[in-house]
């Protein structure tokens, strides 16, 4: 593939399109950039030389049609002064000047017109390259940002909803669990304290009854007893 060729293919190039299609935008970008910037030191050689092509051949077709135009002169003073002879061998030399003259300005053209091109790729190259360079910063972060939701979105569709659901549940209950025994064991220590207290009720009532009896019977309680002594005489 030729020079023009493969800056033709870099310029028909869609950046944008082989962003969106990269695997990695970033190198590919950054790749890109540096073909480009190689094939514009290549294309500024091949115009500088093509160049120098141009002005070779272009010197050579004015020597050629100067010594065309020189022999037509001798060709005519040969003429004036009856030298068929020396005139038809002037215009022999004068016709191949002339034809190798005329083949270096066919060659001139041409190579004109392809050192014209070469100048037009270049330009658009150039532009190209810096359309690319300013849009660099900004595809990059448009790479990154579409891959940061490619991993978010792929991470989404890739969760089991179900299975989270069920494990969020598991996890509800064990703590509905905690709470439960919690309360329970809450319960059971308000309910020993309770009983306690009764029994201490308890004991109360039965203490209160035994002495109730006690004194319709007229058993006094030993306490009682020792009381009621304490108040007689001792005998002489």
């Amino acid at each position: 593939m030729g020079i023009l060729d493969r800056v033709s293919t870099l310029l028909r190039a869609n950046i944008n399109d082989m962003i969106d299609r990269a695997e990695d935008p970033e190198k590919v970008v950054k790749q890109l950039i540096a073909d480009m910037n190689n094939q514009l030191v290549q294309v500024k050689t091949q115009v500088a030389a093509s160049i120098a092509d141009e002005k070779q051949l272009y010197q050579r077709y004015q020597d050629n049609l100067a010594k065309a135009n020189d022999w037509q002169q001798r060709a005519e003073l040969a003429v004036e002064k009856g030298q068929d002879d020396m005139a038809r061998e002037a215009l022999s030399r004068r016709n191949a000047f002339q034809q190798t003259a005329d083949g270096f300005k066919g060659q001139y053209d041409q190579q004109s017109a392809q050192v014209e091109q070469l100048k037009e790729a270049l330009h658009q190259l150039e532009a190209k390259i810096q359309d690319a360079q300013t849009k660099e910063e900004l595809l990059i972060a448009r790479s990154r940002r579409a891959k940061a939701e490619t991993t978010i979105r792929t991470t989404l569709s890739g969760m089991d909803q179900s299975s989270a659901l069920t494990s969020f549940q598991r996890i509800e209950e064990k703590v509905n669990q905690q709470e439960a025994r919690a309360a329970a064991l809450g319960e059971l220590d308000t309910d020993t304290m309770e009983h306690r207290f009764q029994l201490m009720q308890q004991e109360s009532e039965v203490d209160r009854q035994l002495a109730d009896l006690k004194t319709k019977k007229g058993l006094a309680a030993p306490d009682d007893s020792k009381a009621l002594g304490s108040g007689e005489s001792t005998p002489s």
